[in-house]
């Protein structure tokens, strides 16, 4: 069945008023517009889905230990797909009456959002993992690529307690309110990552986005920020189909002395050792290690020949933090090591030195320019210069460049000149001769192909022009310079075929690739490659993969002269062929990059299509075609493809074993024919039985890959800037996320803040807009530190501010320009929207335009609402909220400071929603309610370690406040709710304040 028919019966099924095969039966209400907006795109279909969940899970015990958890079914005593209500867990655990129940295994669970999508072929698939990487699904991957692609969108965040059993729970009932709040922090960051998720999608069209590592995005999530994703999928990972007898072979390193597993690590840094015995490498640094994995500074000595590992003890009292993301740089016989990143927020500028003749560190105090924080930078050493570019710094992308002097300590930057490389980080450089070279990267929205060559002499850059078939784009590789070649290696996205090491002729300019044979478990990503003599040991590397868990790559060494010696023949990819339509080049410098297309009859079209789909060597980025009449069709191959032809018509009379290179007996049928079980050797014998042959593409016809918003805006903002002469620095500034109110686009109060964007605002606001298909366009400001709290948000283009937002069912209308608007509350504004307040009468002393208001109205049923506010631009958008959410008659508007105009003793319960507190009108709060007590509701900020001190401090103060006004209340916190941050370690909380009235 073909995608759109099984595309049509979800859909269909999901219009059906018939339950599903899910325990529940319908979807999960919070992420039906997620799946609707999954649904909406031709490339993807969701098959299961589950928005999140806490629950108990009732499970018999079992006598047989062999017997799997799945296998022994169960039953949920409690499913919770919104925040979990303390008090109804208890309940269950803890009846007030006892019941009879077969004795069963209790477990507490939380489970994150998880979504299945069928996607219409790969490179569809590759862009939505890519963005819900990038949204916080770290564990995002391709659980099937085979005649069905599907990838599952999740996350780790989970949590799994056993409670005990049905006879005697084995924790307390505090315990117990303490996970179902650790749980519903969880619930509220997986709402957070699912809403960012639709956003995305939503603002990103087509969805043709590029790969992304595991950590570009901020997360304060420790091992997963460390944690890389090839194609951000597990098929990648799993699948690298390895063609026999490719190329040379990657050679393990028997590593002895030490646990191989102190060189399981990523983003570490490595250095040649020359002393006068021979070489070793020295390693510093990384993430992962023996045990638990984690960030390291331990200081490594290999021995590439013996396999020696040994750790290097360092004298003096000072040595670097654990640290990955660095750069380490030999000068002689002192090790610089410069930047890296010790946490998700802690981004490092400093520059350690050692000293590799006495094994001490030293920290240095360098002078010149400044050098902002950054890691995944690049840096080469040229004499006793290093020179480091690019780099990241949270959402910021360096392209600037520096040098450090190691003899004056000195930093200075590097004016712009020549073919200035945009800025980028997870690149490579290598200094050769007096040039330094410079490949590929990330620059906040794809990788990057480019080769730059910066002239120490001349102090310019520029944009090398190579022939032959450039490698792909990627990050987070490694580059090395051997003899007069310089190689590239590994890296993201992580190819579907065994591994490719690129090699670039320095005199000619001339791409040449050679295919190392690999069994398919080696990561080369974010590993370090270093020339010992004639080989390439390449240490570390690895990713961190949904499907499989952590993946480190074992020592490697592959023979480079054994590799050059065995492929000095090998012509560049472009002249590679099998058969006599290919044109003979001779002239190697004159060489050009042709297209080519594998030529077949139709009636085998599919079984050809099919094999190449399988072995990667369909390109997705033209168009098939078909010739004479619809009796040939021709399907465009990647370079690629030709290696393997070429290695395969270079040995023995165009066989590469006797053994594989037969015709089959039985040739294989369009229908049923066994796809996977083909071997690479097969599938060309297979190919070449049918009459394939290969053409140059004489069409080229491309398709046309749609562009991100942010790549528009980029290309658009870089075009006005070159033509208005103004600094390419600028371009530092430009925003890489925004939010959508309404109609409105808001970009951030640190986007275009440079005074000279404001000589091409005219033009710089219009084009923003159109990049970002924004009908209005705004750049956020500070609320303002007034009483009234006025909104600072400038309109860029468009009239005005008012927007319409419907959140939870509820209209909210205002003048954004005047009223702020936070959707951190939502999760709050939902709690007390889940409230049963059919008979009581609230005051809300802080109103606002209806945050709470609303929902109280709207979703709780509240009998009447007491609304005071004292800003007269949120009264007038509370009025038209009322007005247009028809509950006017259920509310009474008191204009004014609350602490004169609130209602006293008529209250059930009060809202007190003001930040950072709310402390100035609790005795007004107090004296709002009735004289037998109620609830308060108290908002306010306080540190994550003081968060006991400030309940404590709330409780006592009310209680002091209600003996002051005569009330004879018992005062007790019932529930604290921590709705978000507010700033690092300030939590935003409520406190829910019971005050019964003690009965005399």
């Amino acid at each position: 069945m073909e995608f759109e028919k099984r595309k049509a019966l979800v859909l269909d099924s999901l219009s059906s008023t018939k339950s599903d095969k899910s325990p529940k039966g319908t979807l999960d209400t919070p992420i039906i517009p997620l799946i609707n907006t999954l649904n909406q795109n031709p490339s993807y279909f969701t098959t299961s889905s589950c928005s999140g969940r806490i629950s108990i899970l009732s499970q018999p015990l079992s006598t047989n230990p062999n017997l799997k958890k799945k296998a022994r079914g169960g039953s949920w005593l409690f499913v919770s797909h919104e925040l979990a209500d303390p008090d109804s867990v208890l309940s269950l655990l803890f009846p007030s009456e006892s019941t009879l129940f077969p004795v069963s295994e209790l477990v507490f669970r939380f489970e994150p959002l998880i979504i299945a999508v069928e996607c219409k072929d790969l490179s569809s698939a590759q862009s939505l993992v890519s963005l819900a990487i990038s949204c916080g699904f770290r564990e995002s991957g391709i659980t099937n690529a085979n005649k069905r692609v599907i990838i599952a969108i999740r996350c780790s965040i989970r949590l799994e307690v056993p409670l005990g059993d049905t006879s005697k729970v084995m924790v307390t009932p505090e315990y117990v309110r303490y996970l179902v709040e650790v749980a519903n922090d969880k619930m509220e960051a997986n709402r957070k990552r699912t809403e960012r998720f639709l956003q995305m999608l939503q603002s990103n069209g087509s969805l043709h986005a590029p790969m992304r590592e595991v950590g570009l995005v901020s997360d304060h999530l420790e091992l997963e920020d460390e944690s890389l994703l090839g194609n951000g999928n597990a098929e990648t990972y799993s699948g690298f189909v390895g063609f026999p007898g490719c190329g040379p072979s990657i050679a393990d390193i028997e590593i002895v002395g030490e646990p191989v597993e102190k060189l399981f690590l990523w983003g570490h840094s490595a250095c040649t050792l020359d002393n006068a015995y021979h070489k070793k490498v020295v390693v510093f640094g990384g993430f992962g290690g023996t045990g638990r994995h984690a960030r390291r500074n331990d200081l490594l000595l290999v021995d590439p020949c013996s396999g020696n590992l040994e750790t290097i003890s360092t004298f003096g009292c000072a040595s670097p933090s654990p640290r990955l993301g660095h750069t380490a740089s030999l000068v002689g016989d002192f090790m610089f090591v410069i930047g890296g990143r010790t946490g998700p927020d802690k981004i490092l500028s400093e520059v350690w030195i050692l000293d590799t003749t006495k094994n001490c560190w030293k920290l240095l105090q360098c002078g010149g320019s400044v050098f902002p924080p950054r890691h995944r930078h690049a840096a080469a050493v040229m004499g006793s210069n290093i020179y480091v570019f690019g780099g990241l710094d949270n959402d910021i992308i360096f392209s600037s460049f520096y040098i450090l002097d190691t003899i004056s300590l000195h930093w200075k930057e590097i004016p712009v000149s020549g073919d200035w490389p945009c800025a980028r980080h997870s690149h490579a450089m290598v200094a050769s001769d007096s040039q330094i070279f410079m490949f590929g990267g990330y620059n906040g929205e794809e990788a990057l192909g480019d080769l730059y060559s910066f002239d120490v002499q001349r102090g310019q850059w520029k944009k090398e022009k190579t022939v032959g078939r450039n490698p792909h784009a990627r990050f987070s590789h490694s580059i090395f310079v051997y003899k007069n070649y310089l190689g590239v290696l590994g890296g993201c996205p992580v190819r579907q075929h065994c591994q490719e090491l690129a090699l670039l002729d320095l005199k000619l300019r001339m791409w040449k690739h050679v295919t190392l044979n690999s069994v398919g478990k080696d990561l080369f990503v974010r590993s370090t490659a270093n020339v010992i003599c004639d080989d390439l040991v390449i240490l570390g590397g690895g990713a961190s993969c949904y499907a499989f868990g952590t993946k480190f790559t074992e020592p490697k060494k592959v023979s480079l002269l054994h590799l050059l010696h065995s492929h000095n023949d090998l012509m560049p990819d472009e002249s590679v062929y099998f058969n006599d339509n290919l044109p003979h080049l001779n002239n190697q410098s004159q060489m050009i990059v042709l297209h080519y297309v594998l030529q077949l009859e139709k009636k085998y079209a599919k079984l050809g299509k099919d094999i190449l789909k399988k072995f990667g060597w369909l390109d997705l980025g033209r168009k098939v075609y078909s010739e004479e009449g619809g009796i040939h069709i021709c399907f465009p191959v990647h370079h690629d493809f030709f290696s393997v032809f070429y290695e395969r018509n270079h040995h023995s009379g165009d066989a590469i074993d006797g053994k594989n290179d037969v015709p089959f007996s039985k040739p294989l049928k369009q229908d049923g024919y066994l796809l996977n079980e083909l071997s690479c050797s097969e599938a060309l014998t297979l190919l070449r039985e049918y009459g394939a042959i290969v053409l140059v593409d004489e069409v080229v016809d491309l398709k046309k890959a749609a562009k991100s918003p942010l790549k528009v805006m980029t290309e658009a903002v870089t075009s006005l800037i070159e033509h208005k002469g103004l600094p390419t620095r600028l371009l530092e500034e430009l925003p890489t996320r925004w939010d959508r109110l309404g109609d409105i686009v808001i970009l951030s109060s640190t986007s275009f803040k440079d005074s000279m964007w404001d000589s091409i605002a005219e033009e710089l606001w219009s084009m923003v807009a159109k990049s970002l298909k924004a009908i209005r366009l705004a750049r956020q400001g500070p609320v303002a530190a007034t009483g009234t709290r006025d909104s600072r948000l400038q309109i860029l283009v468009g009239d005005n501010g008012w927007v319409n937002h419907r959140e939870n069912g509820i209209l909210y209308s205002f003048d954004a320009t005047k009223c702020m608007f936070s959707w951190g509350n939502l999760s709050e504004k939902l709690r007390m929207a889940r409230l049963d307040c059919k008979d009581e009468v609230i005051v809300d002393l802080f109103a606002g335009i209806g945050y709470f208001v609303l929902p109280f109205l709207v979703r709780a049923q509240a009998k009447l609402v007491y609304a005071c506010e004292w800003n007269p631009h949120a009264i007038e958008a509370l009025q038209h909220n009322l007005q247009a959410n028809s509950v006017a008659d259920r509310c009474v508007i008191l204009e004014g400071d609350n602490r004169i105009t609130a209602p006293k003793n008529v209250a059930d319960r009060v809202c007190l929603g003001l930040l950072p507190s709310s402390e100035c009108s609790w005795v007004t709060a107090v004296r709002a309610l009735r004289r037998e007590g109620g609830i308060l509701h108290v908002h306010g900020n306080t540190k994550d370690s003081e968060e006991c001190q400030w309940t404590d401090h709330v409780s006592k103060s009310i209680c002091e406040i209600a003996k002051s006004e005569g009330y004879c209340w018992e005062v007790s916190i019932e529930h604290v709710e921590r709705v978000k941050w507010y700033a690092p370690h300030i939590r935003h909380v409520v406190a829910d304040v019971r005050c019964r009235q003690i009965q005399r």
